[in-house]
């Protein structure tokens, strides 16, 4: 991802991103729903599996509000300081000011786990040039011996404990990756049409998980249980229509029918699958085209 290295020690020095902060005011928002069926449904090859982040909408928009009211409720407390809100919208170290915050430990699956909350939730950071006092930082881990994150990563993108290879990730394989995604990884894959949840779903640690009452984050248009046919046969218009709103339309309706296509050539071969993969055979796109191909192949038909 060259847009994070493209902005260099910004990420690392909060002043050079925002001219004259000195905090960073670090908080979370749990959005795990509850009865969302995440391990059914990656056993159900049949069904597609989205991450259970995106079932809703898009979480951006409702932080960065919350946190700019945040941010007003502190002025008038303080008086006086300047603020900035972000939400995963610029070059920000996450994980790392969160760790630093005391909210919790970046662990072996990189992501960032707090022992009451497990690591099913957003992360927001306020800037301000306001000298507030500083939090005790996280400075020890609590993973243990434990490798069950790294053991059960579909890809095996884990070169080893708190190392992640991006480049084999499924998150970022179907998210952020815009071509054609590897041959040799596709088979790995599954029915994960949008990010992965693998190691997160089995780290012990989310057995302390808040689950969210929140409306926004609760699932839309059935997307926590839905078969992967219905959606390969969207058109384009039922695919903006369905994720307006949504962090699912950042990949756009050709890298959705992509994953998608990989997703089939997973599945169980049946007659419904296989019509729904030809059908898309004389799509306007080499990407779409290349990977309905493989699909196809999958199953032994041309």
């Amino acid at each position: 991802m060259d847009y994070m290295a493209s902005h260099g020690i910004k990420r690392s020095r909060p002043e050079e991103l925002i001219p004259g902060t000195c905090r960073v005011i670090s908080l979370r928002m749990d959005y795990l729903t509850p009865d969302t069926q995440p391990l059914e449904i990656l056993a159900s090859p049949d069904k597609a599996y989205i991450s259970r982040y995106t079932l809703g909408r898009d979480y951006h928009k409702l932080i960065r509000k919350r946190l700019a009211k945040l941010a007003k409720r502190i002025e008038a407390e303080a008086g006086s300081g300047q603020y900035r809100a972000f939400v995963d919208s610029a070059p920000v170290l996450e994980r790392a000011i969160a760790e630093s915050a005391g909210l919790g430990w970046i662990a072996k699956n990189t992501m960032l786990i707090n022992s009451e909350a497990g690591s099913w939730f957003f992360l927001g950071e306020i800037y301000t040039d306001l000298p507030l006092q500083e939090t005790v930082a996280q400075t020890s881990k609590h993973c243990g011996t434990c490798t069950t994150c790294l053991d059960i990563c579909p890809t095996n993108a884990f070169i080893g404990p708190f190392q992640l290879d991006a480049r084999k990730c499924i998150s970022y394989l179907t998210i952020e990756h815009k071509g054609s995604i590897d041959p040799e990884l596709r088979s790995l894959m599954g029915n994960r049409i949008f990010g992965c949840d693998d190691c997160q779903l089995l780290c012990p640690w989310n057995k302390f998980a808040q689950s969210t009452e929140q409306d926004d984050f609760q699932p839309r248009h059935q997307l926590d249980d839905v078969q992967l046919v219905d959606l390969f046969l969207w058109d384009e218009n039922t695919y903006l229509a369905n994720t307006e709103g949504s962090a699912l339309r950042r990949i756009g309706y050709e890298r959705w029918l992509r994953n998608l296509a990989i997703a089939l050539g997973n599945a169980p071969r049946s007659k419904a699958i296989i019509n729904a993969l030809r059908s898309r055979l004389d799509f306007p796109s080499e990407l779409v085209k290349e990977h309905v191909e493989w699909a196809l192949a999958q199953h032994d038909t041309a």
